[in-house]
């Protein structure tokens, strides 16, 4: 695999892209996050080990900036911050994995080889969904309202394109926990009620009239 790998200690940086190498991957190494921007304008990547903590632009201004603008590459998140809040806003901005240092070269190559072949299978087999005036494209991670883009971060997006794959049908919640949150029970929190509210905050803000239909004790609709 070709590998981005943007990492501010040039010390750490040099280890990790020549243990990248003895697993067999070419690795680029970059050194703050406009640089990382740059690179992924100029070349082709497989795949992203992006820091978090970052000069010039931190590793999840990096990661908002590639989802927005369609890179829908894997992106692994190489950080030292490993508090469980931290994880869960990394994979929420739309990193594939997130890992905390110190990590060996056996591990990273294998989740490396992970996120890919994920990003294999989840493929669609159609660039776009529309329902209404609403347009997903699960490929690129993208979202459009009448043709303007809506910025959205990761868990918001599939919660999005699950509804717009099964607008007019009822999904219940059981039914999104398992397949936006790979749950296979439904937890006693209200996580599906809350990104459903920021969803709908995001679509109206883009201009959007609420399209989305609460079906009392059952889940949700999205109206085409």
């Amino acid at each position: 695999m070709d590998v981005l790998l943007v990492e501010d200690d040039a010390i750490l940086a040099k280890d990790l892209a020549a243990e990248l190498r003895e697993c067999g991957h070419q690795a680029q190494i970059v050194g703050d996050g406009r640089l990382a921007l740059q690179a992924l304008v100029d070349r082709k990547f497989d795949a992203v080990i992006l820091d978090r903590m970052l000069p010039e632009l931190d590793g999840l201004s990096v990661l908002n900036r590639m989802r927005a603008e369609g890179m829908t590459l894997p992106v692994i998140m190489l950080t030292a911050l490993g508090k469980s809040a931290d994880k869960v806003e990394g994979l929420e901005q739309g990193a594939d994995d997130y890992v905390v240092k110190p990590v060996d070269a056996a591990e990273l190559n294998a989740r490396l080889m992970a996120v890919s072949r994920g990003r294999q299978w989840n493929m669609p087999e159609n660039d776009t969904i529309s329902a209404g005036d609403i347009t997903v494209s699960p490929l690129r991670h993208r979202a459009w309202y009448k043709g303007a883009p809506v910025v959205l971060p990761k868990v918001e997006f599939q919660l999005l394109a699950e509804l717009v794959r099964n607008a007019d049908r009822v999904l219940t919640r059981a039914m999104l926990y398992e397949r936006v949150w790979d749950y296979d029970f439904e937890p006693k929190s209200n996580i599906a009620d809350m990104y459903i509210r920021r969803l709908r905050l995001k679509l109206m803000e883009a201009g959007c009239d609420d399209p989305i239909v609460t079906v009392r004790g059952i889940g949700y609709m999205l109206r085409a």
